[in-house]
C-alpha cells in the first residue's frame, strides 16, 4: 500500500486546518502531472472524502483507468475548535495541554490521536495489496506509527509526497 499526500492547499500557511476544506493551490494541474509521471503502479484507490485528496485521487483514477471509493476513515485529523485558526493565535496553555498528553489530550474538542490511530488501523486491517491512499500528513503519520516505523507520529511528508508501506 502507498498512502499519497494531497497536493498543496490555497492559503494553508500558519493554518490549522485538519477538517477544514480549503481549495488547492493554482498549480495543482502541474503537481498533478508530476504525480501521475512518478507514481509507481497501483491496483485500487481509495481517498479521504476532503477535496483537496478526493481531487487528486479522481484524477489518478482518470488517468490510470482505476477504481476510487472514498473512506471517511482517510479523513485528516479532527481539530475541533482549532480548525480554520492561525496557529499563532491557539492559546499557549492549549498547545501545552496537547503536549503534555498528546495521545490522549483534547483541549480543542476535536478527536484524540489515539482515535486517529484508532481509525486509521482499522482502515489498515481492510486494506488490500496494491491501493493507493489519497489522504493527509496526519493519517499517514497514524499508519506508520500503528505499523510500528520509529518516529511514525513525527515523520514530515511534504505536499504530493508519497510513503511506500508494501511489504509491512
Amino acid at each position: 500500500m502507498i498512502i499519497l499526500r494531497h497536493t498543496r492547499p490555497d492559503g494553508h500557511e500558519g493554518l490549522c486546518y485538519g477538517r477544514t476544506d480549503l481549495a488547492l493551490a493554482p498549480d495543482f494541474e502541474a503537481d498533478a502531472a508530476a504525480i501521475l509521471a512518478g507514481l509507481p503502479p497501483v491496483s485500487a484507490i481509495r481517498s479521504s472524502p476532503l477535496s483537496r485528496c478526493l481531487r487528486l485521487a479522481e484524477r489518478i483514477a482518470a488517468a490510470r483507468r482505476l477504481p476510487l471509493a472514498t473512506d471517511p476513515r482517510l479523513a485528516e485529523f479532527d481539530f475541533g475548535a482549532w480548525e480554520g485558526r492561525a496557529w499563532a493565535d491557539i492559546p499557549r496553555a492549549e498547545l501545552d495541554a496537547w503536549a503534555a498528553d498528546f495521545r490522549h489530550a483534547r483541549p480543542h474538542g476535536g478527536e484524540t490521536v489515539a482515535e486517529l490511530g484508532a481509525r486509521v488501523a482499522a482502515a489498515l486491517a481492510e486494506a488490500t495489496p496494491g491501493t493507493l491512499w489519497v489522504a493527509h500528513a496526519g493519517v499517514a503519520r497514524a499508519a506508520a506509527a500503528v505499523l510500528g516505523h520509529a518516529g511514525g507520529w513525527e515523520m514530515r511528508l511534504g505536499f504530493g509526497r508519497w510513503l511506500d508501506l508494501r511489504g509491512r
